[in-house]
């Protein structure tokens, strides 16, 4: 199948990489002359493992290409899908001005039957906007073009999208039309050769399923981190309350580790979105607020245990920081806690030596060029070299290089044994019997 995808941020890229690997012939728009312009050069936007090589391989079999212009002749295509961003607007809504320019952009260009998807997150009844801002332009052409809209969410996990694109847990598909519905089928056939994982359902069933899926796994991470701080002052170990309650089959393991807090693309927008939508609809979420609550409040107990140990005024101080994404497995920076730390540290008199293995490039070209002075905010290649002089360590992202250190030549590099353990990696037990003073995160 032929099929366009418009817009090449995490979404669309994967998207239209994995179905080129099923055999498809996919074309990828952006208006963003220099992102086309490097994948026309094998160079990609972002880091997500596993993406590169498929990339490559299916631009240069032919089947992934790329283009500025919907207008382009090798844009023309039986399914369209718009994967292009909806960042929060002032009030915490969604944003659909890119989604809808695409839709408009679509009604200019379609010549027969299409189906519309809607890959990018949005708010319940934006199928609506799209089919009018499809037919509005159809109208001023005096074209009658017959065409379907069909939401179809996604559900990657950042640093895990390939696969869970290639071996979905479900495919969710809503539509009304029975033919969009048979296209839609033919696509992911190639997927579910193992067994059908294929939801369909009403179009506005869909779109509510993403946001309710995404604020559900941020409902269990502030709950976690709730318990984490009442642990805390307790005298209760919460890894072991942790494990406690993932035994049990109606709770699981997933998103139950206390932590910093959730940062991405998708829960905190997520959810800020949703609360907006309930107040347009005048119902009180107040699940969803505490959610949001708890997670800005989770971002900012590193520091304040820093704090704690050390004093208000860190002049004079330094502290390595190890990991900088918001989490493992991608250079994606929005809304890090880390940046909330290390904002932190440099506003108290603090100087910062941080290392991550790959969004160091994302945080120079992102965070305040102030805070990249002499005794701001130092980026180091090397996991160790962080350590030299500083006066403790802080984890904030739980990359794998980062599990399983060699802590006796960190204990002679660091001024003091002190390590912030902001994603619960490490065996206080352990850490203490070497000699090490270990602080976690409800522990």
């Amino acid at each position: 199948m032929k099929l366009t995808i418009v817009g090449t941020g995490y979404v669309g890229l994967v998207t239209g990489a994995c179905f080129a690997e099923m055999g498809n012939n996919v074309i990828c728009v952006d208006i963003d002359q220099k992102k086309i312009d490097g994948l026309k050069r094998g160079v990609l936007p972002i880091y997500e493992p596993g993406l590169e090589s498929i990339v490559l391989g299916n631009a240069k079999a032919g089947r992934l290409q790329f283009t500025t212009s919907l207008a382009d002749p090798v844009a023309q295509a039986p399914a369209y899908m718009i994967a292009v961003g909806t960042p929060p607007g002032e009030d915490g809504s969604a944003d659909l001005q890119y989604v809808l320019a695409v839709a408009r952009e679509i009604g200019k260009q379609i010549k027969e039957y299409a189906v519309v998807v809607d890959k990018s997150t949005v708010p319940v009844g934006t199928a609506d906007k799209v089919r009018a801002a499809i037919k509005e332009e159809l109208k001023k052409r005096g074209a009658d073009v017959p065409f379907d809209v069909v939401s179809n969410p996604e559900f990657l996990k950042e640093g895990a999208a390939v696969e869970d694109f290639m071996k979905p847990d479900r495919v969710v598909i809503g539509t009304d039309s029975a033919r969009a519905r048979e296209l839609m089928h033919e696509l992911y056939a190639p997927f579910m050769r193992n067994h059908e994982r294929i939801l369909y359902m009403g179009i506005r069933d869909a779109e509510m399923t993403k946001y309710a899926s995404n604020a559900m796994l941020a409902t269990k991470i502030s709950f976690m981190n709730e318990m984490a701080g009442l642990c805390e002052r307790m005298g209760v170990d919460v890894e072991n309350v942790r494990v406690g309650i993932g035994a049990d089959s109606r709770i699981g393991y997933s998103f139950i580790y206390p932590g910093a807090g959730y940062g991405g693309s998708c829960f905190p927008k997520d959810v800020e979105a949703l609360i907006r939508m309930a107040a347009e609809h005048k119902f009180e979420p107040h699940v969803l607020h505490s959610v949001e609550v708890r997670n800005e409040r989770q971002k900012h107990v590193l520091f304040e245990k820093i704090a704690a140990r050390f004093g208000t005024n860190l002049k004079g101080k330094t502290f390595a920081v190890w990991g900088l994404a918001f989490k493992p497995g991608t250079d994606d920076m929005r809304e890090a806690p880390s940046e909330v730390l290390i904002n932190a540290l440099l506003a108290a008199g603090a100087a910062v030596r941080a290392h991550d293995p790959v969004a160091m490039s994302v945080a120079r070209r992102e965070w305040p060029a102030e805070w990249f002075r002499a005794d701001g905010v130092t980026l180091v290649e090397n996991q160790y070299d962080a350590l030299k002089g500083a006066d403790a360590l802080v984890l904030v992202t739980e990359w794998k290089p980062f599990r399983h250190p060699d802590f006796d030549q960190m204990k002679a590099m660091l001024k003091t044994a002190i390590v912030f353990d902001g994603r619960n990696q490490y065996d206080p037990a352990l850490l203490r019997r070497s000699g090490w003073e270990y602080v976690g995160i409800g522990r």
